[in-house]
């Protein structure tokens, strides 16, 4: 299941369990829409990855035991601004694969 973290790990913005604004990569690294796409050109800094929007866990018990009060977001902050001259430089070779290709 996924953690849902409360923040973008570049700048730090919150990114609320509903937030349509979240973005994760395939090992769950979570950034803002602006900083995954245009700061980071769909490239995890972490992976190398691509970026999905986050799912929006339902906050409404739909079935048993299963909503944000269930499984509750995580409040975990993991902040660390990427070094966008290194970034720039890791990217630069794979930005142009595409995410499922790489």
């Amino acid at each position: 299941m996924l953690e849902l973290r409360p923040t973008c790990e570049h700048c730090n913005i919150e990114l609320p369990a509903d937030s349509t604004e979240a973005m994760i990569c395939t090992y769950e690294c979570t950034f803002c829409r602006t900083c995954a796409l245009d700061v980071l050109e769909n490239v995890c800094p972490n992976c190398g990855g691509g970026f999905s929007p986050r799912p929006i866990r339902p906050s409404h018990q739909w079935r048993h035991g299963l909503s944000t009060r269930h499984q509750i977001p995580s409040t975990k902050v993991v902040h660390k601004a990427v070094d966008i001259p290194k970034h720039k430089q890791f990217a630069e070779n794979i930005k142009t694969i595409s995410p499922e290709k790489r």
